[in-house]
């Protein structure tokens, strides 16, 4: 059985991490006026369903990181309870939130970040990126902490062929952080945008915002040009030439213009439904990743799920591509020195449920 689970991990790994065209991830960060920060983001995979989890891990929780070839690398134990959203296995968390308002996130980040080569002789403080999160929710509280935690260790891809990631963290005082790791050394960068995508790497993605300074919310004034009078066509014309497409760079532009222009809302909850409707925009369609003639997987959506913390009041929302309803898990109701560990499926019915009206 546990040979079965590492060869399950490896491919996983990989699966996930080489299949560069389906990879994305876009996250965005809304304060309201009440002082709450929100941070939300997508995640997308093209080629099959990631059969996504919600897992509530209890403090005392011990687990294992995979390395290549085994799973017997580094044990880490849950200092403080978190909830978590996992792809492919529960292990792997991609997003989640711990008892002491730290939120953490992993994004892929192909081509440009390269972790330490793995050596068995430091096995014992190797962990798997795709585990990092994990480790961090159960040890740390704040982002300095993070920084302090991740000093510690090294992390090692479970398959050397897969490409790597990076993480987004954020703590309760409001600070928020970048993870790169570059030629095997970590580099964190403060994210004061509070936008994240995938490669090339955040500080390249904020230089790229000065081509689109000549955007602005609203619309354009009419213009003289020579004889011709040129008006808008519509509204929001001040944002003529911002890029549409889905690849990374367009995404962290879209991202960050209509995260800037939202109206600052009175608390979390609205915040959080204002990052929901804005990554609606991001939301990515099945087939658009994928040339003529290639099979497209059946599922409904490359977006799997969209995930939004209020890091203050301790709660999670997700909404998936089977159900748009959005769902809520309020770590503030749950005792985490007496629940037990679980992991349940995120969509237990996969299809979306439609409300019919009755007219009498």
């Amino acid at each position: 059985m546990k040979k079965t689970c590492i060869v399950k991990a490896v491919a996983v790994a990989c699966c996930l991490a080489m299949a560069f065209p389906g990879l994305a991830c876009t996250g965005i960060t809304l304060r309201s006026a009440d002082g709450s920060m929100v941070v939300a983001r997508t995640i997308e995979w093209g080629g099959s369903d990631l059969n996504s989890r919600y897992a509530v891990v209890p403090r005392g929780y011990s687990q294992q990181s995979y390395v290549p070839g085994a799973k017997d690398g580094m044990k880490f134990t849950a200092k403080y309870g978190y909830v978590g959203l996992s792809v492919e296995q529960e292990e792997f968390v991609a997003e989640g939130i711990n008892e002491e308002g730290l939120s953490a996130g992993l994004f892929y980040f192909p081509r440009y970040g390269r972790y330490v080569d793995y050596d068995v002789k430091r096995k014992d403080k190797s962990i798997a990126d795709l585990q990092l999160v994990s480790y961090i929710l159960g040890s740390c509280a704040t982002v300095e902490d993070v920084e302090k935690a991740v000093a510690a260790v090294d992390v090692v891809a479970i398959d050397p062929r897969a490409f790597t990631v990076h993480w987004r963290f954020a703590d309760a005082s409001g600070r928020q952080v970048v993870l790169e790791i570059v030629d095997g050394k970590a580099h964190f960068y403060e994210n004061e945008l509070g936008v994240l995508t995938n490669s090339p790497g955040f500080e390249w993605q904020l230089t790229n915002l000065n081509n689109y300074v000549n955007l602005f919310p609203g619309s354009a004034k009419p213009q003289k040009l020579g004889a011709a009078d040129l008006t808008a066509f519509g509204a929001g014309s001040g944002f003529l030439g911002m890029p549409g497409d889905v690849t990374p760079p367009s995404r962290f532009v879209r991202a960050a213009f209509y995260q800037a222009s939202a109206p600052k809302l009175p608390n979390a909850e609205d915040a959080v439904l204002q990052c929901f409707q804005i990554l609606n925009n991001f939301d990515i369609p099945v087939g658009i990743e994928s040339l003529p003639g290639e099979p497209v997987a059946d599922i409904p959506s490359a977006t799997q799920w969209t995930s939004a913390t209020d890091i203050a009041g301790r709660r999670i929302y997700y909404r998936t591509m089977y159900d748009s309803a959005i769902r809520c898990i309020d770590l503030r109701s749950i005792d985490f020195s007496k629940v037990g560990y679980r992991s349940v499926p995120l969509d237990v019915v996969k299809r979306q449920p439609i409300t019919g009206i009755s007219i009498m």
